[in-house]
This record gives C-alpha cells, structure tokens and sequence, in this order.
C-alpha cells in the first residue's frame, strides 16, 4: 500500500462491497456512517444516475427508482446521441426496467425523468428532429403519449407543466440544455417569444406567461447593474411549483460582456397565470433551492445579513432567516426529508480539495450535522460531465439514493437512514 496515501485513503479497503454496517470499501471509494447501511443499486458496464434531485423520483409505493442508463462518460452530449430510461425494482434483487429512451438529456439533469404526482405515471423529455418533446408513460397501460413540447417542472396535481427554452440554455449555459436544436433568439438579449411556459398535460396546449424581455423590464436594485440591460444576454432556469399549486419559483439569470463573473441571478416566484411576478432575492447569487411549503423557499444565496448561507425566505415579502448558519457552510442540493415536518435537511457538498463529496442530514432543532458518507469524485468528473451526487429521500423518508463515481463510474446508491431519522 502507498504510505503517502492520506488518512482517509487508508480507510479505503480494497475490493467492492457493502456491509450491513454502512462501511463502504473499494477503490477511490469511501466511508459512511456506521448506522447508515449504503449499497449499490446499478451496476456496469453501463452508467447510471438520475433526474435532478428536486424531482419525484420514487414511486408512491417506494419501491421503483427513476435513473437514465448510458454507456459512456466523460464527454458533451451529441445530437446523436441517445440514452436508456428506465427504473430500478428495489424489491427485486434491483432489477433494471427499461421503460423508453431520449436523445434530449445532459449530465446535470438527465431528461427531467420524474413521476407525474397523483398519477402511476413517469415524465421525460425527448426530441423528434427539430422538436423537444414530452413522453407520458402509463405505468399500468405501458402506452405513451406524446405532447409537443417538453417539460420542466409539475404542478402538485400533476395537471400542469412548465418549462423554459431548453435551446437557450444549451447555448447560454452547456450542461442544462439539450444539444440538437439551436437558439432562434441566440443573437437576441431579452427575446419576446422566449421564457416561461404554461403546459396542459391533459391536451398539450401551452401559453408564455413571462417572457424574457419582461424581465428584463423589471427593475433592478444595484447601481452596478445600470449597463445590465443594454448588454446582457438573460436566460430563466431552475423552475419549481409550490406545494399548494399557487406560485412558481425560478431563476432569472444574466451574463455581462466584461465580467469576471459567469452570470448573476435573481430569484423570482410569480403565480401560475404569469401574474404577481416578486424579486425574492436581487443580490445575484441564489443557487440550489426547495420550496419548505407554499409560502416560503429554502436557498443557498448571498445576503447582506450573513454572507453566503442557506436562508429560509418568506415568499412576496422581505424576511429572510438564516439556517445552520456555522453548520452548512458550503453550496449544495437542498431538500427536506419527508415526513419529518421540515426538521430534518437532505444536503451534499461539492468536492473537497482531496475531491470528496460528503451527503449529509442536517436536524434544523438540533443544528446536528450527519454526514451520510465522503465519497470520492476522480479527478475526471469536472465541469458539465460532473457527478453531483444529488441526493434525494424516498417518499417515507426512511431512504435516500444518490449518485457517485467513486467505484470506478457513475452509479447509484441506496442509503438507509431510518435509525438515524428515527432515532
């Protein structure tokens, strides 16, 4: 053994396995919580890994996982390139379901590959030659209907969508577009005809009920921001109903010629007509973010107040409250756990400088901090083929899988936190 290895690296056994203590062993690999038992639920040669982390990716009955299936790494998704989605049955022996494919993906976010809430239906985006579009499986029919556009996000009842210009963001932002079809606005600042759309899953009709050059219009509240609006090429991400299906949170986001930085941000949440669009947060530096209920939003942002934090804000309104202040300290993928009446957060954080990703619980009461395990991210997995691992709790919020390169190529795990949730 190399004896210029790091005490963490000692930990790593040799040879892959999980033991009904939650200690992971193998190469590169890692150690979690001794009460956390942690397994493989894919394996190779193919890679695996899921939606994004704020979507409904396990079924009602918390036994089928959502993931795509790919066989390559490492590289920016092609026009011609297409991937497997399928699902993992937890109850037997982790069998892999192929259910469709799609050539509309990217690393970060999949296909927005998801569960349609309140129905035994699954959601992804795909593409018809010129054309995003979305496939509804019916998971007791198997039929799949297709609507002409794609999605982004689903209303609580699962009657709705919304989504933005995935074209744009494959051109303003590689990572969380698709690659296939170009921009028609791409040499336009603030277009007219692009933003946010209004889906009806039912008959596919769809209206733009903010557009970018509405924002645009919007004042903002820095001075240095005066020259923003003749220079800036603006897109909208990160789109997310409320609970009670009233408002919608989303991320309004600018890069100016000349800066240092890559874009600045504003956070808005408006209401499912287009109407009452508030400015949550003007100071350019909202990320990760979940609704805690219907009337206020858990994000990792910069405020006066305390710096960069997680904040709990209070939606069309200006309190703002910090949260695990000296506890989560860095940047990452925020959500509650379920059936813990908000008291419990499910959290990562990005490599460490011996590139470890760390998924943790954290008990808001308490300010107890619980790390999941340190997973080791190679070297390779950088930029917009990165592997966040994005955890996300199933339903009962007695699990929780996530995504890790550690043993030699994107998979998913399984995490059982029940005695740590419960105890």
């Amino acid at each position: 053994m190399d004896l210029r290895m790091n005490r963490r690296e000692l930990l790593m056994s040799i040879g892959m396995f999980f033991s009904s203590t939650g200690v992971l062993a193998g190469r590169d690999s890692g150690k979690s919580h001794p009460k956390i038992p942690i397994r493989a639920i894919t394996k190779g040669p193919k890679y695996h890994w899921r939606g994004y982390y704020d979507k409904f990716l396990w079924d009602n009955s918390n036994r089928y996982v959502l993931a795509n299936q790919v066989d390559f790494e490492g590289r920016s998704p092609r026009a011609s390139d297409s991937i497997q989605v399928g699902m993992i049955d937890l109850k037997d022996q982790d069998r892999w379901i192929p259910l469709g494919s799609t050539s509309a993906w990217n690393w970060q976010q999949g296909c927005m590959l998801q569960w349609v809430p309140q129905q035994n239906k699954v959601v992804w985006n795909d593409r018809i030659r010129d054309q995003y579009v979305t496939r509804i499986l019916d998971w007791n029919t198997k039929k799949i209907v297709t609507i002409d556009d794609p999605i982004y996000c689903l209303s609580p009842d699962g009657k709705y969508a919304f989504t933005t210009d995935f074209r744009r963001l494959q051109d303003v932002r590689p990572g969380y577009g698709y690659a296939g079809i170009p921009d028609p606005f791409a040499k336009e600042r603030a277009p007219e005809k692009s933003g946010i759309w209004k889906l009806d899953l039912q008959n596919g009709q769809k209206s733009l009920i903010f557009s970018l050059a509405q924002a645009a219009q919007i004042p903002f509240n820095r001075k240095s921001e005066a020259a923003f609006q003749l220079n800036s090429k603006h897109w909208f991400n990160h789109l997310l109903c409320n609970p009670d299906g009233t408002r919608l949170f989303f991320l309004h986001r600018w890069n100016t010629p000349g800066r240092k930085r890559a874009f600045d941000t504003r956070a808005f949440t408006i209401a499912f007509d287009g109407a009452k669009p508030y400015v949550l947060d003007p100071h350019g530096s909202t990320s990760h973010f979940v609704w805690r209920d219907s009337n206020h939003i858990f994000a990792w942002a910069w405020h006066p107040s305390h710096g960069e934090r997680f904040y709990l804000y209070q939606d069309q309104s200006s309190r703002v409250d910090v949260i695990g202040k000296n506890v989560m300290i860095q940047n990452g993928h925020n959500t509650y756990v379920p059936g813990t009446r908000s008291t419990w957060v499910l959290n990562d954080t990005y490599p460490d400088r011996d590139g470890y990703q760390t998924p943790y619980l954290f008990h808001i009461p308490s300010n107890r901090k619980v790390e999941i395990g340190q997973f080791r991210s190679p070297a390779e997995y950088r930029g917009e083929w990165r592997c966040d691992t994005h955890p996300c709790a199933s339903r009962d919020g007695r699990f929780v899988v996530f995504d890790s390169p550690h043993a030699g190529g994107r998979q998913v795990y399984l995490a059982d936190i029940a005695a740590i949730i419960e105890g």
